[in-house]
């Protein structure tokens, strides 16, 4: 039975961790939360939680991805954002956390406009295009956080029924 909770413990501290990675851009937040599920999984022997809420699960977390992925470059793109824009938005967004909360808040924006300006070297373009980018990485994050929640609900409903 102590081994057991030991990898129970295990398994809740990689969701938990997993889904505080949804808010901080170096940690596979998603992917984290769905090991610790399937970790979770097989210590119940695969009893509550089975194949089919695991793929269901893996959808979600593939689904989170590519809703992260294409809101941030969608933001950026709509705004008319170069290349050099999206790369800023990427490199901001990892350089940031360094810098706290007001790093993770700020880098994308700045990064982005850094980018464009190198690309247009037109101030108000780069900051027009920082705000786009910016927003579209803020949604891409909500998206992800929206679909962690449910992914968390999806888990917690398969080990109590």
């Amino acid at each position: 039975m102590g081994l057991e909770l030991l990898w129970w413990g295990l398994a809740i501290a990689m969701i938990v961790v997993g889904f505080v990675g949804n808010l901080v851009p170096l940690l596979p937040g998603m992917p984290l939360m769905l090991a610790g599920m399937v970790l979770g999984a097989w210590v119940d022997h695969f009893s509550k939680v089975g194949i089919a809420t695991l793929a269901l699960l893996g959808f979600l977390v593939l689904l989170g991805q590519l809703a992260d992925f294409v809101a941030g470059s969608l933001g950026a793109k709509r705004a008319g954002a170069s290349g050099k824009a999206v790369w800023g938005a990427t490199l901001g967004s990892l350089v940031g956390v360094l810098g706290g909360l007001p790093g993770i808040v700020l880098g994308p924006f700045i990064g982005a406009a850094i980018g464009e300006y190198l690309a247009e070297r037109d101030l108000l373009r780069a900051g027009k295009v920082g705000v786009a980018a910016w927003l579209g990485l803020v949604l891409g994050m909500a998206a992800k956080i929206a679909l962690a929640f449910t992914i968390l609900g999806v888990f917690g409903f398969a080990l109590l029924v």
